[in-house]
């Protein structure tokens, strides 16, 4: 098992290292045979048994005005990503699709939504990405137009994980002038008239992802979440919760490939000795330590920030997710080669990782985005153009 040192590391509270050693128990248990063969049934099984023993939770601060304890978040994706990245999955989305309306929701949408989103008996999704505005949310094209009582929504939404499988879906369109200023955010039920799924999506890590369609899909006025033309601040916000937890599964998925490729070196015999008596060897496994101690500083001290108070921690979550995702997939593609040949058998450890790496580095504002964002957060106002 992974070195847990780092659980002593002043970031910590003696509930973090409690909660650690709980959910590693359990996750020993519970993700030793995760089905791949079908995404939809394992997530909806996933969510069922993360509400159900009490995971979820940490996904939603209790009552309104609660903090989210990023902390948290971060320690369980990195466990459940170790054992499980589908279950890794099931847990962030979760999190993710409820998290605008643990943030800025109002009582009744809190009161209508989160003990389902908590207790796992509604799967929740965050749709904001579309064909012509992936990391340019300010270029959203879908729109909500006002009509009566409530909105129309018509637009496109694509990349959506748990697509097809979410109950609610947390839905960013156009309500005013072009630019992040008119974007709002709605809630809208998994079966409402007018939302189709245009298409499921395989990628190379299979999980439930769908394009969207909303067709004259109307939606009453109490769906909106915060105030017109708040959508942009309520994406962005609970992007900056939940892009420190992705640098924290990318650290689980890098952990579990250290452990892997240790095994390995001691128990394989090359040239009359173990393989990790070769110095090569043991210089790639440095590296590997390195990235991971790296990573797991700049994870925990963004999530240390956020819990202390901070209102924003853009430029923290971004390196953060920055450094993390990308010396994961050093750390996994090392741990490929140094298997040799099993280290592309389907289905073998180090393989799966290799798959599920990838798309951190894309999704939540992929690495170049990060980039931007890291240099604009040092440079004087007047030259960030």
């Amino acid at each position: 098992m992974s070195d847990r040192d780092f659980l002593n590391w002043p970031f910590f509270e003696e509930r973090h290292r409690k909660l650690a050693a709980e959910l590693e128990t359990w996750a020993a248990k519970n993700l030793s045979s995760v089905d791949h063969n079908n995404v939809d049934a394992a997530c909806r099984d996933l969510v069922v048994r993360l509400g159900r023993d009490g995971w979820l939770a940490h996904t939603a601060p209790d009552g309104e005005g609660g903090r989210l304890d990023v902390r948290t978040l971060a320690l369980i994706r990195e466990t459940l990503a170790r054992h499980s990245g589908l279950a890794d999955f099931a847990f962030a989305m979760q999190g993710l699709g409820a998290g605008p309306i643990s943030l800025f929701g109002s009582t009744g949408q809190r009161d209508e939504w989160l003990a389902k989103t908590r207790a796992g008996k509604a799967i929740a999704a965050f749709a904001l990405s579309e064909p012509a505005s992936g990391s340019d949310v300010a270029n959203v094209a879908t729109s909500a137009s006002r009509d009566g009582n409530g909105y129309v929504l018509n637009g496109e939404k694509t990349w959506i994980s748990n697509g097809g499988i979410a109950d609610l879906y947390i839905v960013f369109a156009r309500t005013g002038e072009a630019g992040a200023r008119g974007l709002s955010a709605f809630i809208v039920r998994g079966d409402n008239p007018g939302l189709t799924i245009a298409e499921r999506i395989d990628v190379i890590a299979p999980h439930p992802l769908a394009r969207l369609e909303f067709k004259n899909c109307r939606v009453d006025a109490d769906a909106l979440i915060g105030k017109p033309g708040e959508g942009f601040k309520i994406a962005m916000a609970t992007l900056d919760v939940f892009r420190t937890s992705v640098g924290a599964a990318a650290l689980g998925f890098a952990r579990r490939a250290l452990d892997e490729t240790i095994k390995r070196a001691a128990n394989r015999q090359l040239f009359g000795a173990a393989m990790s008596d070769l110095q090569m060897v043991q210089g790639h496994l440095a590296d590997m330590a390195l990235d991971i101690e790296a990573a797991a500083l700049l994870v925990y001290r963004a999530a240390w920030v956020k819990d202390q108070g901070a209102a924003r921690v853009t430029r923290e979550a971004a390196m953060a997710k920055l450094y993390a995702t990308e010396a994961a997939q050093r750390v996994i593609d090392a741990a490929v080669q140094l298997h040799g040949g099993d280290g592309v058998r389907s289905g073998h450890p180090v393989e799966t990782l290799y798959r599920e790496i990838r798309a951190l580095r894309i999704y939540e504002g992929a690495s170049d985005v990060q980039k931007v964002v890291i240099a604009r957060s040092l440079l004087p106002a007047g030259a960030r153009a």
